[in-house]
């Protein structure tokens, strides 16, 4: 029974995404992409954990701790070029 409904959800969703011009993808995929995109928009971890219910904090940040080191690096620049533009006062 559980596969026949796996099986409706995924043709699915092949069917709105082939209708709307998308690429077809696995669901896990989008589930992947969806976390990367909230951990790389500065989502809390804990948030993305209770969205991918995860159940605990550990799981989520060994999957995605790649994006989390992206984001800050990204924010270490931002407060490099913010340092640079300040003047230095005497």
């Amino acid at each position: 029974m559980i596969c026949r409904v796996v099986v409706h959800v995924r043709e699915a969703i092949a069917r709105h995404a082939q209708s709307a011009g998308l690429r077809v993808i696995r669901l896990h995929d989008a589930r992947h992409g969806t976390a990367t995109l909230l951990t790389a928009a500065g989502v809390a971890p804990r948030v993305v954990m209770e969205i991918l219910g995860h159940s605990q904090i550990s799981i989520t940040m060994n999957v995605y701790t790649h994006v989390v080191q992206d984001t800050q690096r990204e924010a270490m620049s931002h407060m490099d070029r913010l340092l640079r533009r300040r003047p230095i006062r005497e």
